[in-house]
C-alpha cells in the first residue's frame, strides 16, 4: 500500500479536497487523518501491555 500526505492549513480547500478523493473510495482509496493514524499507533502500542477486566477498573477508578 503507498501512502500520500497532503498539508492543506485553508479549510476551504480541505473540503474540496476532501470531497474530491472521496470520489475515489470505490476503487479502494482510504482517507485517514493524521491524528487517526497517531492514535491507532498508540492503541498498538497498547496491545502488549497487561490488561485488567472493567470490573477492577471500575473499583480502582478512585
Amino acid at each position: 500500500m503507498k501512502s500520500i500526505t497532503i498539508n492543506i492549513d485553508n479549510d476551504k480547500l480541505v473540503d474540496k479536497v476532501t470531497w474530491l478523493l472521496d470520489h475515489f473510495k470505490n476503487d479502494g482509496l482510504e482517507i485517514v487523518s493524521t491524528e487517526d493514524m497517531e492514535d491507532l499507533n498508540m492503541l498498538r502500542a497498547t496491545r502488549k501491555e497487561d490488561s485488567i477486566s472493567f470490573d477492577q477498573y471500575i473499583q480502582n477508578g478512585n
